[in-house]
């Protein structure tokens, strides 16, 4: 039997371990289609609703395994929707493979029916490497790259497929001038470590603090045991980005958590008070929840080197390992004898939490959105995969979970799209079908793109060995986000006809589609609503119906921010007795703490 170029792409796949390929159909990829029926369905094709929920399940597998996430969509229409999860990884610097179909290379040019420029289309997200396979000899030599350059350099790929193409007989590269042969070796990352001088001086900048801070990110993980050792070395205290917010447990006393605008009052207020700065794999770019430029001396550490010495003066940029930089830095630090610092930040942390805990019971129309996440904290698995949507899910998921165990966490960190939350946590039940996902999801999110892709969570759930996967749908019919922004920042009162959102039961339509659904009325059903969603024999749906009105503040808002907001209500916002009513509560447990 004949093997086509398409036959050989999966093939190729199959010996890189790819056992999923998240995309859409279309003609543009018929040959494709066609190789993954003659194989037997291996790798695993996996259908979601739109090609769009595709990038997102495969953003959200690489995030959560480590491996490359591969997505697979057809020419022009089909390709252009990968975009908006291709910039999420782009930005976030997660590995995936997007292979798209293109029409004939006898029509290319001549505006043909969906004929797309793809390689100026993917010329920017794609920017590390995109290629289009025209013969059939190109194409191990451009797969296997797409798949190593992801890799090596955390960053979506591309690879065009013409439809012509991929029904060719394939031909491997030979031994000739102008042929390309390439070895399945996998990518073997090294470990980098800074020369011992800049080590030295680090460490001497860092000896010299008193107060000193750390700043850790996504690019920290796997160095938890070192960075615990430089807290108690230094006296330091730990804050961290939002994609390193499963770098450290909770429970750990000295970490200070989120920083930023859904960052905690601790981070604020030791970047405010630290003289010393070491940044761990992270470019947190807000610089004005960094220390005064001139306030404190400064390290980074990470393993990019065109990410070093940004966002902050530093003193020192050391390009390295987070994991193996540490373990050569730690000789050279020094006991700091006075924990004065350290015993404050650690105090400050125990209170927060008692203030998250109070924030979370004020009363509400019908729920306040933070008990919803405080309540899951307490009973969440220690192996759950949580995955929060951008919005004001992201400001409760940042302040309210405590991370613990081998919980993992994510969100769009710096693309910050709405609607990646439920594909996500899709990509992470195909990375760990053995253990439990949540998808933290506003409604405007799941009327976005999170209603329909309930069915392909339907449509697979019984392949997973655990089925738990749990959406929490923060139901107040309104862009609540957009509107507490049009409020703090542009002293814009709410206008209806843009953030009020059409009513809609999302538990019906969970149990429309045979999973389970509970709707939450009252703030005090929530606890037994999270043990059912997290007990049950199939995915969950909690549909929470939550007050629009709950303020998220950062605790360390600003008087322009204040004056805004004030402005807004005054100018006839239409819910300006409610925002003033649970902004006063809220606030007040800041101060009775």
């Amino acid at each position: 039997m004949t093997t086509t170029v398409a036959d050989q792409l999966l093939a190729r796949l199959r010996e890189w371990g790819v056992e999923q390929v998240f995309g859409y159909p279309g003609d543009g990829i018929n040959g494709i289609l066609g190789a993954f029926s003659r194989a037997d369905d291996q790798p695993r094709f996996i259908q979601s609703r739109h090609e769009e929920m595709s990038a997102f399940q495969a953003v959200g597998y690489a995030k959560f395994s480590g491996r490359p996430g591969i997505c697979l969509a057809t020419s022009g229409p089909g390709a252009i929707h990968l975009l908006n999860g291709l910039y999420d990884a782009k930005l976030d610097h997660v590995p995936v493979v997007a292979i798209v179909g293109q029409t004939n290379r006898t029509a290319m040019g001549g505006s043909y029916q969906q004929e797309v420029d793809l390689l100026s289309l993917f010329k920017d997200v794609a920017s590390d490497y995109v290629q289009m396979v025209t013969v059939p000899e190109q194409l191990p030599n451009v797969l296997d790259r797409a798949i190593r350059v992801a890799t090596a350099r955390r960053a979506p790929t591309a690879i065009i497929v013409p439809n012509d193409v991929q029904e060719l007989e394939y031909a491997a590269p030979g031994h000739a001038f102008k042929m390309v042969p390439s070895s399945l070796t996998p990518t073997q990352r090294p470990t980098v470590t800074p020369d011992p001088a800049a080590l030295r001086q680090a460490a001497d900048v860092l000896n010299a603090g008193r107060k000193v801070a750390l700043l850790v990110g996504q690019g920290a993980r796997g160095a938890d045991a070192e960075i615990a050792e430089v807290v108690d070395l230094l006296g330091a205290g730990v804050a961290k980005a939002l994609l390193g917010k499963d770098v450290l447990s909770d429970e750990l006393p000295w970490v200070t958590g989120s920083i930023g605008l859904l960052g905690t009052r601790p981070s604020y207020e030791m970047m405010m008070g630290c003289d010393t700065l070491l940044t761990v794999g992270s470019s947190f770019p807000y610089t004005q929840f960094l220390p005064e430029l001139d306030q404190a001396r400064a390290v980074q550490i990470d393993l990019d080197g065109t990410m070093i010495g940004m966002r902050y003066p530093y003193e020192v940029n050391l390009v390295g390992d987070a994991q193996a930089t540490l373990r050569a830095l730690i000789p050279l630090l020094e006991k700091q004898q006075d924990r004065s610092w350290h015993d404050d930040l650690c105090a400050k942390v125990a209170d927060w939490w008692e203030v998250m805990d109070a924030e979370a019971h004020v009363s509400a129309n019908p729920v306040n959105p933070m008990r919803i996440f405080h309540e899951f904290s307490k009973v969440a698995p220690t192996d759950a995969i949580i995955a929060s949507d951008s919005g004001s899910a992201a400001n409760w998921y940042a302040r309210h979970v405590k991370m613990r165990g081998r919980m993992r966490g994510s969100l769009s960190g710096t693309l910050a799209t709405m609607g990646p939350a439920v594909p996500y946590a899709i990509g992470a039940k195909f990375a760990h079908p053995d253990r439990p996902a949540i998808a933290f999801e506003g409604d405007g999110a799941m009327q976005m793109n999170g209603l329909a892709e309930l069915l392909t969570i339907a449509r697979y759930w019984q392949d997973w060995s655990d089925p738990r996967l749990v959406v929490a749908v923060l139901h107040n019919n309104d862009l609540n986000q957009v509107t507490w922004e049009l409020r703090a920042m542009g002293g814009t009162p709410t206008f209806v006809e843009s953030q009020a959102l059409p009513d809609v039961s999302y538990a019906d339509f969970a149990r429309s589609c045979g999973l389970g659904a509970t709707t939450v009325t009252d703030p005090d059903q929530l606890a037994d609503a999270w043990q059912v969603a997290l007990s049950a024999d199939r995915p969950h749906l909690l549909d929470v119906h939550c007050d629009p009105d709950v303020p998220p503040i950062p605790p360390h808002a600003t008087l322009e921010q204040m004056t805004s907001m004030a402005k807004a209500l005054i100018k006839g916002d239409t819910s300006r007795w409610g925002v003033m009513k649970e902004g006063i509560k809220t606030k007040a447990q800041e101060l009775l703490h």
